[in-house]
């Protein structure tokens, strides 16, 4: 085996371990919504991330204030992020997780879409047929007319539009913003916002479920710490793909602590989804003309709770893929 292909296979391997920590991060997530509001969740899970980001904020060693130098596209990442954390919350709260992910799979397609007017990026009719296909295969899943909608459904959508247009914020902004800056401002936000709600919503937390949110804070910052393994490792093409591993652990997950099992249209749906945004991997690893946005959107949907993947990754990993470069 050449030496990389073994790079290729170690990436792979730390993605797969990565998503698979985030699906078990998920599951805490689904088992806390039973008993406490998405707010109440993301304050304290935010708070317990804060002392996992600061051990990253000690080893920048940038020169530069906190101030964003696109104080406009970051207000809008953040609002972007805050949204998607409380609707991803929730979304995992009250649906079966592999409609979750199915749903929230979306992403790769909604930031093809969005590259276009944020990032001038030209969608030629294969990656357009690609997203149309894609976006079918949501509409398979959430079968409108056959079954009714429910909030849960609306949130994990919402999940999936504010995950992509935070990520393609900082493929326009990534490169003149500090890694501090795009790091902390999601969170910051997310703590104040969940703070102001809380008293509405707060239920007292037994220690040992205090101690699950602790749980879901480290394992973010786990996989999040994987992810930067695998992509320092293997090519993007082939790491970037294995978030779809997901629905694997979701029926997994599901099945044995929830009693779930994905129905023939989440099934299906999904196939189509994860096939079209495969589909599109592939096409932007190929092109030459392509800022490929989807293949440097390093992790999950923003959610701000935990530190993004992107700015800790070195610089010629974080900038991959720009046609200046």
């Amino acid at each position: 085996m050449s030496e990389s292909s073994k790079s290729n296979t170690r990436g792979a391997l730390f993605a797969l371990a990565a998503f698979g920590i985030f699906s078990t991060h998920d599951v805490f997530i689904k088992v806390l919504g039973g008993s406490y509001s998405p707010v109440q969740i993301l304050f304290f899970s935010v708070m317990f991330s804060f002392p996992l980001a600061m051990l990253y904020l000690m080893r920048d060693a940038t020169s530069g204030t906190l101030i964003p130098k696109h104080p406009y596209w970051m207000a809008a990442r953040t609002v972007a992020a805050v949204i998607t954390g409380f609707s991803a919350f929730y979304a995992f709260s009250v649906l079966p997780l592999a409609q979750v992910y199915a749903i929230i799979f979306a992403s790769p397609l909604l930031i093809t879409i969005l590259a276009i007017p944020i990032l001038g990026e030209q969608v030629r009719i294969r990656r357009w047929i690609a997203v149309l296909v894609g976006l079918a295969g949501v509409l398979i899943v959430l079968r409108p007319g056959q079954t009714e909608l429910e909030l849960g459904h609306l949130a994990a959508l919402a999940a999936a539009v504010g995950g992509a247009f935070a990520s393609i914020v900082v493929r326009k902004i990534g490169r003149e913003e500090r890694s501090v800056v795009l790091l902390l401002y999601p969170m910051m936000a997310n703590f104040a916002v969940m703070a102001a709600m809380l008293p509405l919503v707060y239920v007292p937390m037994p220690i040992e479920h205090l101690g699950m949110v602790g749980v879901v804070a480290v394992f973010a910052w786990v996989a999040g710490r994987c992810l930067i393994s695998a992509y320092n490792s293997g090519e993007a093409v082939i790491v970037a793909p294995m978030q779809y591993s997901q629905i694997i652990w979701a029926t997994l997950f599901g099945f044995l602590f929830f009693d779930e099992l994905p129905d023939g249209a989440t099934i299906a749906g999904s196939a189509v989804i994860i096939a079209s945004g495969l589909y599109i991997v592939l096409r932007e690893s190929r092109s030459s003309d392509s800022e490929t946005p989807v293949l440097r959107t390093r992790s999950r949907p923003e959610t701000g709770t935990t530190p993004r993947i992107s700015p800790m990754l070195p610089d010629h990993l974080r900038h991959q893929g720009k046609k200046e470069d």
